[in-house]
């Protein structure tokens, strides 16, 4: 698997040990093996879309089934994925991609995956409105599981077709 992960993922998504030197200028460059169809020796090319399912679907959750092997190899434990609370009157709507948790700390991460360009860079699509539907949601997941409110951190992966991903974490992002 392929990987650019900033330093500030180094605490939780963590890297191998082989971390060869940062680029003038770049992220630090995470190794990792390429796309393979076999799970246990890595991540897999996103998936074909399933029936009348829009083709960026498969690609973003190709990116939450990678982001979520990656937590679990670095000792996290996954305790819920697409997470939706209970619908009730004044409930919000919305889910949570990834809820973890490791050391007796729980973080959601939001995952965004883009194959191309074409619409910027995978973390642009979290903006304020979005941020604060996390941090919400983040809220009622608490309320719903009695623990304390989660942080919120954003994973962008860019997975090209054909090619191997690239993971960066953007880290633990707050609102007003």
């Amino acid at each position: 698997m392929n990987s650019t992960v900033p330093h500030a993922a180094a605490s939780l998504i963590d890297p191998p040990t082989d971390v060869p030197t940062n680029p003038p200028g770049g992220s630090p460059i995470v190794p990792v093996k390429s796309p393979s169809t076999d799970p246990a020796e890595g991540p897999r090319a996103p998936a074909a879309p399933r029936p009348r399912e829009a083709p960026h679907l498969g690609v973003g959750r190709a990116g939450e089934d990678l982001i979520a092997g990656l937590l679990q190899r670095s000792g996290w434990e996954v305790l819920h994925r697409n997470w939706r609370p209970v619908r009730a009157p004044g409930a919000p709507r919305g889910e949570l991609d990834i809820v973890a948790e490791r050391h007796g700390r729980v973080t959601v991460f939001e995952v965004k995956t883009r194959s191309g360009g074409d619409f910027g860079h995978p973390a642009e699509a979290v903006g304020a409105d979005k941020l604060r539907r996390l941090h919400v949601l983040a809220r009622a997941w608490a309320r719903e599981n009695s623990a304390a409110v989660p942080s919120v951190d954003v994973v962008a992966v860019h997975w090209p077709r054909g090619c191997s991903p690239r993971v960066e974490h953007v880290g633990s992002v707050g609102w007003l």
